[in-house]
């Protein structure tokens, strides 16, 4: 784990809305460098809308959005393009181009900001499935002939395709049976261990934020109203937390 210190990304007092409502007001919240943080909060609160205004998906209406220490609204095109490398993102139910197979889906990114010979992308696009557990066999699949498990390892290895240091993922088990997101949910950990990738993901499955998570932050009344460790999560008093962690689906219940 990073010092606590070592932010990668900061956002400061970030403000976005849809015409007269606003989703976020003044949100603030720090990104260690090498931990995976779970993103959670009520339906409808605004969890994918942060992400999404992190990436640049979504225009903000004020505020600050740093990147490994670099002021995202502050850059040309040219350099904010090279902060966009060196993340990934797994969209919900993983995004793919639906006329594109396998193959050209993974590939999609690193023909957008590299110059490579086919042959090195085929060799890379083996590396990527092999790295989400699956086989070269569905390679020339198109996403109507995969299972919902497969859509979401493709969807990965699409965001891992450039070597990112920062995944965002949002809520990558929504969908799957429980053996289904237990095992993506273990392929997460595995990857962020193995390749030092810090992991920002949108989930609301209690079993991801105990098993994966190192740390949760809580999207509520348009700000981050708590983040801390599952223990700090269990200790809260605000009665959305003592619900969600200690209601009859919470671990904390069953404890």
């Amino acid at each position: 784990m990073a010092p606590a210190n070592d932010h990668i990304i900061r956002v400061s007092d970030l403000t976005v809305g849809f015409g007269e409502r606003l989703i976020l007001e003044e949100l603030n919240l720090e990104v260690r460098k090498g931990e995976i943080l779970g993103f959670v909060g009520p339906s409808g609160a605004g969890k994918s809308v942060l992400m999404r205004a992190i990436i640049g998906l979504m225009p903000k209406r004020a505020g600050r959005i740093e990147v490994m220490g670099i002021d995202l609204g502050a850059v040309d095109g040219a350099a904010r393009r090279n902060v966009e490398r060196r993340w990934g993102i797994l969209f919900q139910q993983g995004a793919l181009f639906s006329s594109l197979t396998v193959r050209q889906n993974i590939q999609f990114p690193i023909r957008e900001y590299l110059d490579v010979s086919q042959r090195l992308l085929d060799e890379i696009t083996v590396a990527k499935l092999s790295m989400v557990g699956l086989k070269t066999e569905a390679v020339d699949r198109y996403p109507s002939e995969l299972s919902g498990g497969m859509i979401k390892r493709v969807g990965l290895a699409r965001a891992l395709a450039l070597d990112p240091e920062i995944v965002f993922l949002d809520e990558p088990t929504a969908g799957l049976d429980p053996i289904g997101a237990a095992a993506f949910d273990e392929l997460v950990r595995t990857l962020q261990r193995t390749l030092g990738l810090t992991v920002f993901m949108v989930t609301h499955d209690l079993d991801t934020l105990y098993t994966s998570c190192d740390r949760i932050a809580v999207l509520g009344d348009r700000k981050v109203i708590a983040i801390g460790t599952t223990k700090d999560m269990e200790a809260s008093q605000h009665p959305w937390l003592k619900s969600y962690f200690h209601g009859k689906r919470g671990r904390a219940a069953a404890g």
